[in-house]
């Protein structure tokens, strides 16, 4: 099902995961459109909605509306502009979370093409923990991993063993 080539990788990683946190009789919202990794949760047993594409930094409406056991957001945080607000706006008392981590030999990425895919945020693992903490979270485990391409070069000789996403199961500890 899945190969070791971007994303799949990335969604490799991910199922395994939540799989070892989050039970299958968990209902999931996903922070996001639908999209392949939501499908993929949804063939691994996961009951998952996602919310419907509004804005997050200015409506956050569908996530404080939601009954759900755990929020998911999958490379979504480093889109927004106060992620501080989401992480706060939740409900569910758990959260599994992915993010791309800030790599030193290389600057954020940038679409030229599409404003709206742009990383305003590209954290360190200490940055995000931190984030989780002051907004409210008790990290419970975490993981992260490397994402090599075949090119040469440098900068992929240095994704070879740097890690590029992190992953974090996190509980919470105050209510919104």
């Amino acid at each position: 099902m899945y190969e070791n080539s971007f994303p799949n990788k990335r969604f490799k990683h991910t199922v395994q995961f939540l799989k070892r946190h989050i039970k299958v009789s968990e209902t999931i919202l996903d922070l996001g459109v639908e999209n392949p990794l939501s499908s993929i949760l949804k063939t691994n047993g996961y009951s998952v909605t996602n919310t419907s594409g509004i804005d997050l930094d200015i409506d956050t409406s569908e996530i404080k509306n939601s009954n759900t056991d755990v929020v998911t957001a999958f490379e979504i945080f480093e889109h927004l502009l106060s992620p501080f607000t989401v992480l706060k706006s939740i409900k569910a008392d758990k959260l599994v979370v992915s993010i791309p981590l800030k790599l030193w030999f290389a600057s954020a990425y940038r679409s030229k093409t599409d404003m709206r895919d742009r990383h305003f945020h590209e954290f360190e693992d200490w940055q995000f923990d931190w984030l989780l903490e002051k907004s409210g979270w008790k990290i419970i485990a975490s993981e992260k991993w490397t994402n090599p391409s075949k090119k040469i070069g440098i900068r992929p000789l240095l994704r070879l063993f740097t890690p590029r996403y992190y992953i974090v199961y996190a509980e919470r500890i105050s209510k919104p």
